[in-house]
């Protein structure tokens, strides 16, 4: 049995504490999280899981072997760091840092540890997107041409990271997962309209060294929510609507 805390009980927090209560082989121990009101909203609803507002508590519990982090995105690496200092393996909320740097120490770190460090990227895990993958490396597509997404919706606004850093990472990890090639170069634009917040808007180009091209569009200010992808090949199409129940 792999006994698990979860640090940050806000937007994403209950999700993985509704999950990790139902998955087999792992024991939710602890919810940590600075908002006692946030707390005492778990103790309701999972009587036996303990909670706690300091993460010493987390950090010196034997009985805890991964910490899974949900916290805004700049205390991700702090937090993430000291759990592998003492020896847990650790699970992060997208994005994993703030910075390239960030990530490549707590790699480090955690190599040096025999300690695992995971990612949530949620849609590589799905359904819809393995199949993309079985259908691409099997051939059904074709070469492939390009690959164009449309992420967008109305807020959530984010205070410490970007629209790109916030929704277009979803995109990335997909591709990296489905598409063959490598991409070798990026151009990347947006803008922010609130004076002092992250950009809210931007558009990416994703040059690969083959015939592919990728264009991501991502915004959390637009009049509705539209999650599609479009996947072209030489023989056969896709698309993925992920917000369609069929």
């Amino acid at each position: 049995m792999v006994g698990v805390a979860v640090v940050g009980y806000g937007y994403w927090g209950p999700n993985l504490v509704r999950n990790l209560w139902d998955v087999p082989g792992a024991r939710l121990v602890s919810v940590c999280d600075l908002r006692i009101e946030r707390l005492k909203s778990v103790q309701a609803r999972y009587p036996a899981v303990e909670i706690t507002s300091r993460y010493e508590d987390v950090l010196k519990d034997p009985r805890i072997d991964v910490i899974a982090v949900a916290t805004p995105v700049s205390s991700h690496y702090p937090l993430a760091l000291r759990a592998l200092e003492t020896g847990k393996h650790v699970f992060i909320e997208k994005p994993m840092t703030s910075t390239t740097e960030e990530a490549l120490r707590l790699l480090e770190v955690a190599e040096r540890k025999g300690l695992v460090v995971g990612v949530d990227h949620t849609f590589i895990y799905t359904g819809a997107i393995r199949k993309m993958r079985e259908l691409v490396e099997r051939g059904d597509l074709g070469e492939i041409y390009y690959y164009d997404s449309t992420r967008v919706n109305l807020g959530l606004f984010q205070h410490d990271v970007n629209v790109i850093w916030d929704l277009a990472v979803h995109d990335l990890a997909i591709m990296d997962y489905v598409l063959p090639g490598t991409p070798v170069a990026v151009s990347a634009t947006g803008i922010a309209h609130v004076p002092g917040e992250p950009e809210n808007v931007a558009y990416l180009t994703v040059f690969f060294a083959e015939k592919q091209i990728a264009h991501i569009n991502v915004n959390w200010i637009a009049p509705m929510k539209v999650r599609r992808t479009l996947l072209g090949g030489s023989r056969k199409m896709i698309v993925y609507d992920d917000l369609e129940p069929s």
